[in-house]
């Protein structure tokens, strides 16, 4: 299991269109992938899940991934993040 602590910079935070990349890359991978902020934790290939976390700009997110492939997915989780989502 690898777990990696990143941020949200892009100044919407998570909604529908960030929510979405993260499910579409998450779905790429056998490894379970999860989100957490704070004490909530979701599914990260659940795009429901992802918008009721509701979290915000500079918000810490933790990734979780459990799984034969769990590098490569913690890997490209945390990229989106890095590269907020593509936004500006």
């Amino acid at each position: 299991m690898i777990e990696r602590m990143t941020v949200i910079k892009n100044r919407a935070g998570i909604h529908a269109r960030p929510a979405a990349l993260i499910v579409q890359t998450a779905s790429k991978f056998k490894s379970k992938i999860s989100l957490q902020k704070g004490d909530d934790r979701i599914n990260a290939k659940s795009i429901m899940g992802i918008i009721t976390l509701g979290a915000g700009f500079d918000t810490e997110i933790l990734i979780i991934a459990d799984g034969e492939d769990e590098a490569e997915a913690a890997e490209a989780i945390d990229r989106l993040f890095k590269n907020r989502f593509e936004e500006v």
